[in-house]
């Protein structure tokens, strides 16, 4: 039986390993994903070589320059490999303002293909390899937003609504020489005003809330741990009056050396 089973799992192992070699799992991306629409419009209209807005879903939109005809899509994976970027929405304006969807992209002899390693965009027949915009929405993680820097030069982050960074424990940016900035709407905006050099932009946020709840737990142990403290002093006290009164503990004045110790006369 437990042979059956070791045989089981290798099979299993064997058919992971084989099915990442042989690609299962990418190609073109489809173009219901391509062709959705996002969920607000794109910010075209940026003063930032990429702009990203992070939404309440976790999900975010991105818009950025080109500067090349291809370009490459990855979360790096923690152990020096990259994954691929799961995109939708995808959008690509020409520098005269035009805008096509994803499946337009590909019509126009472009590509949006997936694999193992990263989603490769490569730009419509025609479209010069500087001057236009790619536009995606991808997913996140809640409360904290890390992404590579696909294209050099300067980035703008819009947090969600009532999302805060000023708690050093719980708000956190990287890389430095940033700045930050509320819009008309109470909206944090990080932006990193001169050309970002990093590899990767990361930003740690939180919700006005989590600091009331992080209060009431720590009021909430040090009540307890007070409590504890009382409660423990209290038995101390109490033995301590217990052996006074069943004469195990007798003081003996300092000043008085005549004779044995009580008892023992």
């Amino acid at each position: 039986m437990n042979r059956r089973l070791l045989l089981a799992a290798g099979c299993l192992a064997l058919l992971a390993i084989t099915s990442g070699c042989l690609g299962i799992g990418t190609g073109p991306v489809s173009a219901d994903r391509l062709d959705s629409e996002p969920s607000e419009p794109y910010e075209w209209e940026t003063n930032r070589t990429t702009h990203i807005t992070i939404q309440e879903n976790t999900q975010f939109r991105t818009v950025m320059e080109t500067n090349s005809s291809t370009i490459e899509l990855y979360r790096r994976d923690g152990f020096g490999g990259t994954n691929p970027l799961s995109v939708q929405s995808v959008r690509y304006r020409y520098p005269n303002g035009t805008v096509i969807t994803g499946s337009e992209i590909q019509n126009r002899s472009g590509e949006v293909r997936q694999t193992r390693d990263e989603t490769i965009v490569e730009l419509p027949e025609g479209a010069p390899p500087s001057g236009g915009a790619l536009a995606f929405t991808s997913g996140g993680t809640p409360k904290r937003f890390t992404l590579p820097t696909y294209v050099e030069g300067t980035y703008e982050v819009v947090l969600p609504p009532n999302r805060r960074l000023d708690f050093p424990i719980f708000g956190q940016v990287s890389p430095g020489n940033y700045e930050t900035t509320p819009d008309e709407n109470g909206q944090v905006h990080v932006i990193w005003a001169e050309p970002v050099t990093a590899d990767t932009i990361s930003i740690r946020f939180y919700l006005q809330r989590d600091l009331y709840i992080f209060a009431g737990i720590v009021a909430l142990v040090g009540v307890v741990g007070g409590g504890g403290l009382f409660y423990y002093r209290r038995q101390i006290d109490r033995l301590r009056q217990q052996r006074l009164e069943m004469g195990i503990d007798v003081e003996i004045d300092d000043d008085d050396d005549d004779g044995p110790p009580p008892g023992m006369r």
